[in-house]
């Protein structure tokens, strides 16, 4: 699972990881096994399946990170949304629906964050 999540990982925000299947990504700080628990579990178990495209998984992660508030985890997903084919008004699309169901608070984080990354 961990090398389907690292290939997963490096397609859809390429750069982040040196190539191979054991990139020594902990640093021996707090919390390091928590980027391998992320590349098995949600790259690999996840992002990984069959049955949607990763384009329909962007729609479905954006509009989840935008109810939670998470705008960290928020921005990398706009960038993979970028990666799988979503154009900047599909984005934007995204977080003008997510207000009228998580609410303005939320979407306007989520248009802040999303501008971040998108002037970049």
């Amino acid at each position: 699972m961990r090398a389907k999540g690292y290939d997963v990982f490096r397609e859809l925000l390429p750069g982040v990881l040196p190539e191979g299947d054991d990139v020594g990504i902990r640093d021996g700080k707090f919390g390091d096994e928590l980027l391998e628990i992320g590349v098995d579990n949600v790259f690999g178990a996840l992002w990984g399946r069959e049955g949607l495209s990763r384009r329909d998984r962007s729609l479905v992660t954006l509009g989840i990170l935008i109810a939670l508030r998470a705008t960290d985890e928020l921005k990398s997903h706009v960038r993979i949304a970028r990666t799988n084919g979503l154009t900047e008004d599909e984005i934007a699309e995204v977080i003008y629906h997510s207000s009228g169901y998580a609410g303005f608070p939320a979407a306007n984080s989520a248009c802040t964050a999303a501008r971040e990354v998108l002037e970049d």
